[in-house]
């Protein structure tokens, strides 16, 4: 077996390293500083950093084929991990920022010719921002079926009512276009009554209720999450995507490839913290001597390194196999990495933020913010619950 990244792929690290280290890093404590009390307004320092990004052809990374950059998923998840360090500021100076990410797939590969050239080009520019709005607050949208959003035809249009919360982009002054998932036919058979239609924000009878905050922070680098209400939105028929009751077959598709990226994203993460906690342990004594010595960090520091590494390589096998035998091939596998990563970020960060004491919970350090970003993870894009109970049936079936 092979362990090492191609050609390509250890250029691009080196390319991605070199501009996280002269441009990334040194911007964060300048976007803190701007992002306070801006509500979710971008920071200018992000559009600066899309500028040096796309100069240094470090753009679209996440999206494979004609459309982006042509990786394929095992090349671009070391790339992943390493925007992961910044998880704020890296993957929207890269234009490799959810909601987007995935709306894009979605257009890339169900859009019409029509769609893709009015959203999913000034996507792929970074002109825009979108919008994914399938959670409800009404119901357990664990389960996707569940969704109550309503999508009629009529005549020429179709007419949307319901509300949505949770939609991730929406936030972002600068979002121009809605992915709303809703029912168009609720007597069709379970998976086939959803579809998904592009709204544009602006439509009458869209409305932002309220911007919603992940642990109080704004999560601006997702766009800002907002509980949107429909009333009679309109909107033409050309703008459902790939048709009727094409919706859950679409948001399986895209929620595989956003699976997997959060998990690249979380490993960086991971390291990030690991990075801090042992120079915070060589750097501070306690009970006269650094803490370095003391052994229950010295369990810490040698137990994330294993959870790292046994985690990067599931990830990895996972990306293998989503190129070789596509999503569903590797559907047990995304799963998979589903629960464990969040569940090794979350532990290392937290250690991390232990050895810190107070300074780990405050400004003072970016632990806090990645520790907010790495438990949103056990719940976006399916609780870790949903993934063990179909781990679960899958390998018991093998035994029936």
């Amino acid at each position: 077996m092979d362990f090492a990244f191609d050609e390509r792929t250890e250029q691009l690290r080196s390319e991605l390293n070199s501009f996280m280290d002269s441009h990334v890093y040194p911007a964060e404590e300048e976007f803190d500083r701007q992002a306070e009390n801006s509500g979710w307004r971008i920071p200018p320092v992000v559009d600066e950093l899309k500028a040096e990004a796309r100069s240094r052809g470090l753009w679209n990374l996440f999206l494979p084929g004609e459309h982006g950059a042509g990786l394929t998923n095992l090349q671009y998840a070391p790339l992943a991990e390493i925007t992961g360090h910044s998880p704020h500021l890296a993957p929207p100076a890269l234009n490799c920022a959810a909601p987007d990410t995935g709306n894009m797939e979605v257009l890339a590969m169900f859009g019409s010719q029509r769609q893709r050239e009015q959203w999913l080009t000034p996507l792929l520019n970074g002109e825009i921002r979108s919008a994914f709005c399938m959670t409800e607050p009404e119901v357990a949208s664990a389960d996707a079926t569940n969704i109550r959003t309503s999508i009629r035809r009529e005549g020429d249009e179709y007419v949307i009512n319901g509300r949505k919360w949770w939609s991730s982009g929406a936030m972002n002054p600068s979002c121009r276009i809605l992915i709303v998932m809703g029912k168009t036919d609720p007597t069709a058979e379970r998976h086939r009554q959803q579809s998904m239609v592009l709204v544009p924000v602006d439509t009458p009878g869209v409305r932002v209720r309220r911007g919603m905050t992940v642990f109080g922070y704004s999560d601006g680098d997702h766009g800002g999450h907002a509980e949107i209400d429909f009333d009679e939105v309109r909107v033409p028929a050309s703008n459902i995507i790939s048709g009727e009751g094409e919706g859950f077959t679409i948001a399986q598709a895209r929620l595989g490839p956003g699976r997997i990226h959060h998990c690249m994203r979380a490993i960086g993460m991971a390291e990030r913290a690991l990075r801090l906690m042992c120079e915070r342990a060589l750097h501070r004594e306690s009970f006269g001597r650094p803490l370095a010595e003391q052994g229950m960090v010295q369990h810490w520091i040698a137990d994330a390194r294993v959870r790292i590494e046994s985690v990067r390589q599931l990830v990895l096998k996972t990306a293998w196999l989503m190129d070789t035998v596509g999503n569903k091939g590797a559907h047990t596998e995304i799963q998979a990495i589903k629960v464990a990563v969040p569940e090794m970020a979350t532990t290392v960060i937290d250690r991390a933020i232990q050895a810190h004491g107070g300074a780990g919970v405050s400004q003072d350090t970016p632990l806090a913010n990645l520790y907010a970003h790495a438990r949103t993870l056990h719940i976006v894009d399916g609780p870790d619950e949903v993934h063990l109970r179909s781990l679960a049936r899958r390998e018991l079936s093998r035994y029936r």
